[in-house]
């Protein structure tokens, strides 16, 4: 199995570094929480929970009820397409930063949480 070394970063390390990136943008925390939760079904209380805990990535995403529509968030990422990555946890990871991205470069957070046509 692949072991990127993002997998055993801590969450909250990740998290701090989600926030600056989308603070710079003129957007807001709550709305990076908004489409976290979006992704992975955690209550807000959960999610302040792995903000500031020793939590890894990979718990994170292990433990999280992934939303079902989350398929439908395509494109690249690091000039990786989305759909060509094999690894399901760095595929779950890049689908996080292409929200994130999404978000920073000023997109409507309700176009963000992808819904069935």
């Amino acid at each position: 199995m692949d072991q990127h070394r993002i997998y055993n970063m801590t969450f909250s390390s990740i998290y701090g570094s989600l926030l600056k990136k989308v603070e710079r943008k003129n957007r807001t925390q709550a709305e990076l929480d908004e489409i976290i939760r979006w992704m992975t079904n955690y209550s807000q209380e959960e999610l302040d929970n792995y903000k500031t805990n020793d939590r890894t990535v990979r718990e994170f995403y292990d433990n999280a009820r992934l939303n079902e529509n989350r398929h439908l968030i395509t494109g690249s990422i690091c000039g990786v397409k989305i759909a060509e990555i094999q690894q399901p946890l760095m595929k779950e990871i890049r689908y996080m930063d292409k929200l994130v991205d999404e978000l920073a470069k000023g997109k409507a957070i309700e176009k963000i949480k992808r819904q069935p046509k």
